[in-house]
């Protein structure tokens, strides 16, 4: 469940850049600037709001998670009511998810962000693993805990908010990645794979929503992964509970 879009990260960099977009009308680099800060300032103050004032640890980050993200939502609908219609417009195309108006200056900017930040996140990923078993645990076991979330959370960041700035936030991708991936290793997490999945998710949509929607509507791909995600999360959700008991 702590996916960025659960946590509101997505919700912090979409407010901003929405903000920044028909408030302040800025464009290009400094929509991307804005929606990194806006994702940053929600990851600070989950991290925040986590470790110092909130039990419960990963249970207390999604719960205020869940609450931040309720909020952007309110501001976000509130600056979308200061817009014009052609704004309006544009900004509401945005908010659903689309890669249709990505250029190759941005998907080269992307690249190269990728390019520096996956295998920083591949370095990490042995450390998180151990810091699944428990705060307590992995830091008994060599693991700076406190140093390694804040590297994480600042990865993260970095690219959920660079990529809602080109496409928007695209719903449940990270959500289903994730146990997707670990049904197809038994259990077992695997970052590259589940990157993968992600990656592919997001291909296959677009290709429904453009080119097999009846009628020949153009969906922007976050209708696609909306519609095919909320029906197999409730899947998962049902399968994992059937186990467990």
């Amino acid at each position: 469940m702590a996916s960025p879009d659960i946590l509101g990260i997505s919700g912090g960099a979409s407010t901003a850049a929405v903000f920044s977009l028909i408030v302040l009308g800025l464009t290009g680099p400094a929509v991307t600037l804005a929606a990194f800060l806006g994702a940053l300032a929600v990851a600070a103050f989950l991290v925040g709001m986590s470790s110092g004032g909130a039990k419960g640890g990963t249970h207390a980050l999604i719960i205020v998670g869940v609450g931040c993200s309720a909020l952007l939502v309110a501001l976000t609908h509130w600056v979308l009511l200061r817009a014009d219609v052609y704004r309006l417009s544009e900004a509401m195309v945005w908010l659903t998810g689309s890669v249709a108006s990505a250029s190759w200056t941005e998907i080269g900017r992307l690249a190269v962000l990728a390019a520096v930040a996956l295998p920083a996140m591949l370095l990490l990923h042995r450390q998180l693993r151990v810091m699944m078993l428990g705060d307590d645990l992995a830091a008994g076991l060599g693991v700076t805990v406190d140093r390694h979330r804040a590297l994480a959370m600042l990865g993260v960041v970095l690219l959920v908010a660079a990529t809602c700035a080109v496409c928007g936030p695209i719903a449940f991708v990270a959500l289903l990645a994730g146990p997707i991936g670990r049904r197809l290793h038994q259990g077992r997490t695997r970052l590259v794979d589940i990157a993968l999945i992600g990656a592919l998710m997001v291909v296959v949509a677009d290709h429904i929503g453009a080119y097999l929607v009846p009628g020949g509507a153009n969906l922007p791909v976050g209708v696609v992964t909306g519609l095919a995600g909320a029906p197999f999360l409730l899947w998962l959700i049902v399968t994992r509970t059937r186990v467990e008991s």
